[in-house]
């Protein structure tokens, strides 16, 4: 083989393969990134939130108190909801953004191979 054929197949090799799977992983390491983030919130918020009302029923000393915390209790519930409805839609809205960058990288891939 000569040098310049070697060239070409090894430009040939890194179009078809090396270049599409860093894509990919750039593209999977990305999401990933995001998806620990989104994690990591969720479990931080909950663990507040947790925390919080652990506190308020700790100085409960009377009936007033009780209902207090009973309040806090359903307030902290509708919060986690309301949060939690949030990251479901954040973390739908990822997959669908995965999908869609993964399409274009393979309708790229087949556009490339199909110019060659």
């Amino acid at each position: 083989m000569t040098k310049a054929t070697t060239a070409k197949t090894n430009e040939q090799f890194e179009s078809l393969f090396v270049k599409p799977l860093q894509a990919y992983g750039a593209l999977n390491l990305e999401v990933a990134e995001k998806l620990v983030a989104t994690q990591f919130d969720v479990v931080q918020a909950v663990s507040e939130t947790t925390l919080a009302q652990a506190r308020a029923w700790l100085s409960v000393q009377d009936p007033e108190g009780f209902k207090q915390a009973m309040e806090g209790q359903q307030k902290a519930a509708q919060a986690l909801g309301e949060r939690l409805k949030a990251d479901s839609e954040t973390l739908m809205s990822l997959g669908q953004d995965y999908v869609q960058k993964g399409q274009k990288l393979v309708e790229d891939q087949v556009k490339a191979a199909g110019t060659r």
